[in-house]
């Protein structure tokens, strides 16, 4: 590991405390990816051309938006450009002393800045170069360029989303983005392990449509089994039409998401509606039976559901361990109780004032790590880093700075 370790007990410190990362990452994918491994404890530095990544400028207004603040607590900021020569060896020098570097960029982009993978494992063979794609390294996919909306385009999630009479949609969360981002954070964390025995790096690479793929999984299945037949969206009930009831239903004041997965589901779901007729109908004791009359469930579980507030209907189905949850609008969510006691949720401040930003899922029950600084602003840190892992003076410094380098 690159970084000295602290003197605290080993079982004390988070996973990944020494490890160096440097982010090249831009967007979503690439910065989740870092965002879970400095979660993990890893420092990361995210290193940012002279305009700043992408996402950093959303928002209208000089600030950072929202989006970068979210993904970027807690990572060092340098700003550097890397299309000189001069800035090219200052990051194989940061190289020198990685553990790895993470980058989603287009393919070709790193070889043409004079950073592909010969030159960078040269600096260090130690080195893991991480690099998120659309659509992989294949000879057949290298001139193709995508993003989240386009990806989930071509692998048929856009086709899948929507009503089985309406267009098709883009699912609203960023989910390919964000599955390529965990994926590449478990492929840095298996490079790690394997590099702990032999002692050497490598190149890893996830491709967002392979990501994302086995999401699919229950629609793929309904195609493979029904065929031709099988309709391509199925809204809000089961992607592969195969479990019932499994759908959003109407409740008086919003509406409330329900399945029953188990036969004692269906029983239990049918005694807190008070329709022990629906109970013993032998067209609907299985799932089958019930999967191939789901408009006379739904509409018998929409006509209960109808007649209750939200929260009362999941009250009462979760008091009988039905699964179900009420629709609830984003501006709840960010507000609820326990997203922000797990940390989840946690606010810091950004300058002059405050932002939000997502902690980490992986609750690690030994040591973890919650973001202890606000994303960093453009190039925050830069003078530091050059100081104090590349040993230049206030001079070199300067001389970089007038010159246009960092």
């Amino acid at each position: 590991m690159s970084d000295d370790a602290p003197s605290m007990p080993a079982a004390e410190r988070p996973a990944l405390d020494g490890v160096v990362v440097l982010d090249l990452g831009q967007i979503y994918a690439g910065p989740y990816c870092t965002h879970l491994l400095h979660a993990l404890g890893a420092t990361v530095i995210k290193v940012e051309p002279f305009g700043g990544e992408p996402i950093r400028w959303r928002a209208a207004g000089d600030a950072a938006g929202p989006a970068f603040l979210l993904l970027n607590a807690g990572k060092e900021g340098m700003r550097l450009d890397l299309k000189g020569d001069r800035g090219r060896e200052l990051f194989l020098r940061l190289v020198r002393q990685a553990d790895v570097v993470v980058e989603n960029f287009a393919p070709g982009t790193l070889e043409r800045l004079g950073l592909g993978w010969d030159t960078l494992r040269a600096a260090t063979p130690r080195l893991i170069l991480a690099s998120g794609r659309a659509y992989g390294d294949h000879p057949a996919a290298r001139g193709l360029r995508g993003m989240d909306i386009t990806v989930q385009a071509m692998t048929g999630v856009v086709s899948a989303t929507g009503f089985p009479d309406g267009a098709p949609v883009k699912a609203g969360a960023a989910v390919v983005d964000f599955a390529a981002g965990a994926h590449l954070a478990a492929a840095v964390l298996a490079a790690l392990f394997q590099r702990e025995r032999t002692g050497t790096g490598q190149h890893v690479e996830v491709a967002m449509q392979d990501a994302i793929l086995p999401a699919l999984t229950s629609n793929i299945a309904g195609l493979l089994e029904a065929g031709c037949e099988f309709p391509e969206r199925t809204g809000n009930r089961h992607g592969g039409l195969s479990v019932c009831p499994y759908n959003v239903y109407p409740a008086a004041d919003g509406w409330v998401a329900v399945l029953c997965l188990r036969p004692r589901h269906w029983i239990d779901l049918c005694a807190a509606m008070g329709r022990d007729d629906l109970a013993v109908d032998p067209d609907l004791a299985t799932a089958a039976g019930r999967a191939e009359r789901m408009d006379q469930v739904d509409d018998a579980l929409s006509a209960w559901t109808g007649a209750l507030p939200r929260d009362e209907v999941v009250r009462r189905l979760q008091a009988t361990d039905i699964p179900a949850a009420p629709v609830r609008a984003l501006a709840e969510v960010i507000e609820d109780p326990v997203l922000r006691d797990r940390g989840m949720l946690t606010e810091l401040g950004h300058g002059d004032r405050t932002s939000t930003v997502f902690g980490s899922p992986l609750q690690m029950g030994v040591a973890s790590r919650r973001p202890g600084r606000p994303a960093p602003l453009l190039g925050e840190d830069t003078d530091k880093i050059l100081r104090d892992r590349l040993g230049l003076d206030p001079g070199e410094i300067a001389d970089l700075r007038d010159a246009g380098v960092v």
